[in-house]
């Protein structure tokens, strides 16, 4: 079916950061096959879509969360980091069963798909029913079970054979929307033979690796005290580095560190908001650009969050850095747009298939409305989006080119069986 999207103001995220006013796209068999500005021109399709007084672009990528946890959404506040895993996050957890997990992860996904993310990354257990609710609501997604090494060695046996059975079964599949990574859970929860092992998977499947790395002042201790050195150089002399890797959180690295993250041209998900209110610390993002690295945007779960906004995240980059540094030029409203779209894209190793909208790539992309009285004057629509705008403002999401949302209604997700399923399955659990 071929989709003809008209009167748009379209930001491509290609290079030049002003929209295309008054322009056209055309969607066929899931990708974007005509951008232009003279509908004379216009390839003839089966349905136009008029967009006007809206901006279309390409939709957001949370490169790093645990959607299940939003059964844990506001369970435990206003605690460090470890005690709040530890005492709180973990023994819960352990109640979980796929039902839990299912109904958390459509609770997300549902929440993503309203607020205008198109793509997610996810690190959990029990991923077969993530990627069931990824396949089935329409988005896209980088998978992985997480594995903590802790426990028996039949335990981490266990989980590690699980991990390579998911990324092996699911890498692909949902018509190319679920890729998957391998994924120790962080140097201070996985002994070094382990990682060693998890990367030899990687190895075989051809696999990127997704870590925690240095969210807290404490683990980066612990790490010297257990190996004798920080984490950086800890997973560089494992050879993790050597796989294309994604690190989570990277809030204590040093400019050295920094200079060996970009040697090996390591991906990274800056999570603001979650490190925020853990008071885990600000990743010191303006020196990772100054490096040539291009970090990416998460919001780590719903439980330390407490929302999966990832607008939200663009916003605290474009300002929490200028009030650490006391430099308003530091991270521009581009670059923080950027963070959470082509800077994503990259970041999944998926920069071939979105983040930007040109002919040929993937048809994700959202519209946002831009008629609210707080969306006036439009002096500059980037200016809009990332200082002004809302989760609430997004109005229609294309993932392939299929509709998730339409005028704000959900179209693949029944919300209020989600919902209702959600609450049930936390109940059970609760002590």
């Amino acid at each position: 079916m071929k989709r003809l999207f008209t009167h748009a103001h379209i930001l491509t995220m290609i290079g030049d950061p002003k929209p295309i006013k008054d322009a056209s796209l055309l969607v066929e068999d899931g990708r974007i096959a005509w951008i232009g500005t003279q509908m004379s021109k216009a390839p003839k399709a089966d349905e136009v879509i008029d967009l006007k007084g809206r901006l279309l672009l390409p939709g957001w990528t949370n490169t790093h969360g645990h959607a299940a946890m939003t059964l844990l959404r506001g369970f435990a506040d206003d605690l460090p980091l470890q005690t709040w895993l530890q005492e709180h996050m973990w023994p819960l957890e352990a109640r979980f069963k796929g039902e839990q997990v299912r109904w958390g992860t459509a609770l997300a996904v549902a929440e993503m798909i309203r607020g205008g993310t198109t793509c997610f990354a996810d690190m959990y257990d029990h991923m077969d029913e993530v990627a069931q609710v990824v396949e089935e609501s329409g988005i896209r997604a980088s998978l992985c079970r997480g594995v903590i090494g802790l426990g028996t060695k039949e335990e981490r046996d266990r989980k590690r054979r699980e991990a390579y059975q998911f990324a092996r079964d699911w890498h692909g599949k949902a018509e190319g929307r679920i890729t998957t990574m391998m994924s120790p859970h962080a140097p201070y929860t996985c002994p070094p033979t382990y990682i060693d092992e998890i990367l030899a998977d990687a190895t075989e499947l051809d696999l990127p690796v997704h870590i925690h790395l240095a969210e807290t002042r404490a683990e980066v201790e612990q790490n010297r005290k257990d190996y004798g050195v920080r984490p950086v150089e800890h997973l560089q002399k494992l050879g993790v580095f050597n796989r294309p890797t994604l690190v989570a959180h990277a809030v204590h690295v040093t400019e050295e560190e920094i200079d060996v993250l970009a040697a090996h041209d390591v991906k990274i998900s800056h999570n603001p908001g979650s490190n925020l209110k853990l008071g885990s610390g600000i990743a010191p993002i303006p020196a990772m650009l100054a490096k040539g690295l291009r970090p990416s945007l998460g919001t780590d779960g719903a439980a330390s969050n407490n929302n999966l906004d990832l607008l939200e995240e663009i916003q605290l980059a474009a300002q929490i850095h200028k009030g650490v540094t006391m430099d308003p030029e530091v991270v521009p409203a581009y670059t923080a747009l950027q963070m959470g779209t082509v800077f994503g894209a990259e970041a999944l190793f998926l920069e071939e298939e979105i983040g930007t909208l040109e002919v040929g790539k993937k048809a994700d992309f959202i519209t946002v409305a831009l008629e609210a009285p707080h969306m006036k004057p439009a002096h500059g629509w980037v200016s809009l989006l990332v200082y002004s705008a809302s989760r609430n403002d997004v109005q229609d999401v294309f993932v392939d080119g299929r509709p998730l949302m339409r005028n704000r209604e959900l179209l693949t997700i029944d919300e209020e069986k989600v919902i209702h399923e959600a609450v049930r399955a936390f109940q059970m659990i609760v002590p």
